[in-house]
């Protein structure tokens, strides 16, 4: 449930002073007896400020200046700080606080000591408790604290607090209680616990607080603050002026959903009206008072509905109750006749202040929702529904107390409401009937998955299923694709549990890879739920994220459990980005095979596409007898010092190439152009074909087609340069790719280094292990060159899976 946000109340009457984020005093620093006999110390746990004595001790109690540190004077805080053997700061009691010395103080010659010494070591390290691990630790400690610590307060005079506070005990409100556990709770005390998870723990490098206040320090300030104001009880603003000193900048605790913050008297209403709303709200407030000797008073004051009232908010009494965990008013009002399934109207019109997301709960899902694990066991035991709201064979429309149970991860409640016959397979729908969420209704197995709370998610997987009826709903018959089955077929109750069991076993791997719970993701998968192309991206992302090697290894492993079918357009979006991605990232050689293996599986079965032969443009021609004879000619050309001998009506229409060199010279018989960066033979095949009209007498070397297409593309003649990348392609292997794939980008023949990066991707098991290849895909010279052999390559294979899975004629191009 969305809670507000307390506002951090503020003061301009408090001195600044140090804060616990002070470090302790340096070695050698001496805590007893460093300062003047009339100088105050503020001691903060290992902090050390010497204050000049220019007030009284009744001055710093209270007034402008009565919050200087809580009442830390000199006396009281001296001995505040110790050392140890080795030196180091250890916290302990002030001689104001010293429970043995007081008692041997006060205790005469022969009188028995009110409590023995193992009790006062008990009450000293409570009151030096930093952290608690719940609200009913904290309220043991604090009762205690309060308890001892009076009888001494009543003793001293003149240590600051007002002399109204002497004549009675103080008082700890519910409100405050619950506001000083925030402060002071630590999540990680309930590893005790083997059932939490302790993997929530974030690594933080800078702590905000070297040493945090102990509960005496709260205790001492905050009650400070309750005698300013002449008050016998400590409310929950009183600890938060403490945490606004003790704690500089520590935000606020949520509001508490109690009474108070709905009642309202509403002008539109006439005066009996509006004295009933107060006559109700009085009785609210005595039953919210904790104090079970008022319920029959407050029952009367309620109106016709008695015990059963709701609040502007829809609340009962009990719900109220069951929120703040006070036990003996739940079994009180459970005996005063409370309805135990009551549940929050949905109307807005007669209750304006009910929340949408709290409609339809019941005291148990309050109960639930606040971990009260001792009032839910009550209200169970009293005949509570443990699927709250929800009727038989109905939709529901608001969280189960067990889906509530399974998104805080409490594994004691899951355990108990699965033990009271809770079903882990109720979801939650809206109101028009569309789900939650696009993938599910969010039930108790998806609410574990999604907040990563591991063995709450295997409890629940542990739970036997409960058999269902024999009789198939329409909706059932039409998912599964079945007749109508007649009264002598066999139960299918086992088979629909299981295809519901795996359908809600499927949205939660949805949700434990969509926020990133690997772990929980794995161990759905390890119990047969298969992938599909969206859960093992997310946990593939999610593991490169984290650099979990073996997470890696053990996903790429799988990827080919993921059926075709699967593959979506995600796949080439997001699926070989990430992919590449981690083979650029990772030097590992076998991440670099498993990807290997994926690459090649998904260009799928099918030869490399074909280059296919340009048939040259009807151009003049003459007889080969005129190849190279100088009795004919009118152009000659000097190639490596030799001339060859030409004419130009051939070559003028053979290419743009030519026509520019012959342009570029005068028409005489002594026509000469020079031919650089050609060899002879070369060029003399070039002319060959040029006078033959195609290729196919050609003889071609192995060693002189790289030259010939080089020197097809510089002349410009497409239909020769095809003809040398078809011989380039049949002759492709292990060997001479990267040579010939080099070649291709350096002449930027492009249907040649697309025909090498599928041989690339259809081979890349075995080029793995090449030097030359690996030297290719991670040469950072290539990329600042701008050639980004692993950019090509997913360009490659992402038009290969479009053409293969995606597009509408799947497979035609290959």
């Amino acid at each position: 449930m969305n809670t507000a946000m307390f506002g951090m109340a503020h003061s301009g009457c408090v001195h600044a002073i140090k804060s616990w984020a002070d470090p302790c005093p340096k070695q050698g620093t001496e805590t007893r007896g460093s300062t003047k006999r009339g100088d105050k110390v503020q001691i903060y746990g290992s902090a050390l400020s010497v204050l000049p004595c220019s007030s009284t001790s009744q001055e710093l109690g209270y007034g402008c200046c009565m919050l200087l540190g809580g009442m830390e004077q000199t006396r009281m805080h001296r001995r505040s700080l110790a050392r140890d053997s080795l030196g180091n700061c250890v916290l302990c009691l002030p001689d104001s606080l010293n429970l043995h010395k007081d008692q041997q103080r006060s205790n005469k010659p022969g009188e028995v000591q009110m409590f023995s010494q193992s009790e006062l070591r008990t009450i000293e390290q409570s009151l030096l408790a930093t952290r608690v691990g719940s609200i009913a630790e904290l309220s043991d400690l604090v009762s205690r604290a309060m308890h001892h610590l009076q009888p001494l307060n009543a003793k001293q005079h003149g240590n600051g607090t007002p002399m109204h506070q002497k004549q009675g005990s103080f008082y700890w409100e519910p409100e405050a209680l619950y506001t000083l556990c925030y402060f002071m709770h630590c999540p990680q005390m309930e590893w005790e616990n083997p059932n939490v998870e302790p993997s929530k723990v974030t690594l933080q490098t800078e702590r905000p607080f070297i040493v945090l206040p102990p509960l005496m320090e709260w205790i001492r300030v905050a009650v400070a603050h309750a005698g300013h104001r002449r008050s016998f009880s400590v409310d929950s603003d009183d600890v938060r002026q403490a945490a606004r000193l003790l704690l500089p900048g520590v935000d606020c605790e949520p509001r508490q959903l109690k009474i108070d913050d709905c009642f309202c008297a509403s002008r539109k209403l006439d005066a009996v009206a509006t004295e009933a709303k107060f006559k109700q709200d009085l009785g609210f407030r005595m039953l919210n008072c904790g104090r079970t000797d008022l319920v029959k008073q407050a029952i009367a004051l309620l109106g016709p509905d008695g015990i059963n009232s709701m609040s502007e908010q829809g609340m009962t009494p009990l719900m109220y109750a069951c929120v703040r965990g006070d036990e003996a008013m739940v079994q009180m009002l459970l005996d005063a006749g409370a309805d135990l399934n009551a549940e929050v109207v949905s109307t807005a019109h007669k209750y304006p202040s009910v929340h949408p997301e709290t409609r339809h709960w019941t005291a148990l899902t309050f109960a639930v929702l606040h971990g009260h694990i001792p009032v839910v066991q009550l209200l169970l035991d009293a005949g509570a529904k443990v699927e709250g709201s929800l009727e038989h064979g109905e939709e529901n429309y608001s969280e189960t107390p067990l889906q509530l149970a399974a998104a805080a991860g409490n594994f004691e409640l899951v355990s108990l409401l699965l033990e009271r016959g809770a079903d882990p397979m109720i979801g939650t729908m809206y109101r028009n009937g569309i789900s939650m969420t696009p993938q599910g209704d969010m039930n108790s197995f998806s609410q574990a998955a999604a907040h990563g709370h591991r063995n709450v998610f295997r409890k629940l997987l542990a739970q036997p299923e409960k058999e269902k009826s024999d009789i198939l709903s329409l909706e059932e018959i039409l998912a599964e694709g079945t007749d109508l089955p007649d009264s002598a077929a066999t139960p299918l109750c086992a088979s629909r549990n299981s295809k519901a069991k795996l359908k809600a076993l499927k949205e939660a791997m949805y949700h434990s890879a969509e926020h990133g719970y690997v772990d929980v993701t794995i161990d759905i998968r390890s119990i047969g739920v298969p992938w599909t192309l969206h859960t093992w991206l997310e946990s593939l992302r999610t593991s490169f994220q984290q650099h979990r090697r073996p997470l890696i290894q053990c996903l790429l492993k799988e990827f080919k459990s993921i059926q075709e079918e699967e593959y979506t357009e995600e796949l080439i979006t997001q699926g070989l980005p990430l992919m590449f991605e981690i083979l650029k990232a990772s030097k590992n050689e076998v991440i670099s095979q498993q990807l290997s293996v994926i690459f090649t599986h998904c260009y799928g079965p099918y030869p490399i596409p074909k280059l296919v032969e340009i048939k040259r443009k009807q151009t003049s021609r003459l007889d080969p007898h005129f190849l190279n004879n100088k009795e004919m000619s009118d152009v000659t050309f000097l190639v490596e010092g030799r001339p060859f001998y030409a004419h130009r009506v051939l070559l003028f229409t053979a290419s743009p190439r030519f026509k520019a060199l012959l342009s570029s010279k005068p028409s005489s018989d002594s026509t000469c152009i020079e031919i650089n960066y050609v060899k002879y033979p070369i060029f003399q095949l070039v002319m060959q074909y040029l006078y033959y009209g195609g290729a196919e007498s050609l003889l071609i070397k192995n060693n002189e087609i790289m030259e010939l297409l080089s020197a097809a593309k510089f002349f410009q003649l497409e239909a020769l340069q095809r003809h040398c990348e078809i011989i380039c392609a049949k002759s492709i292997n292990t060997e001479n790719c990267v040579d010939i794939y080099n070649h291709a980008k350096f002449l930027g023949v492009t249907e040649l280094s697309a025909y090498c990066e599928g041989y690339f991707l259809k081979n890349m098991m075995v080029l793995i292990e090449n030097e030359a290849f690996k030297q290719l895909l991670y040469d950072k010279n290539g990329e600042t060159s701008g050639q980004n052999v692993l950019e090509d390559l997913q360009r490659t294979l992402a038009t290969r899976i479009q053409s293969i899975h995606l597009s509408s004629s799947k497979g035609s191009i290959v």
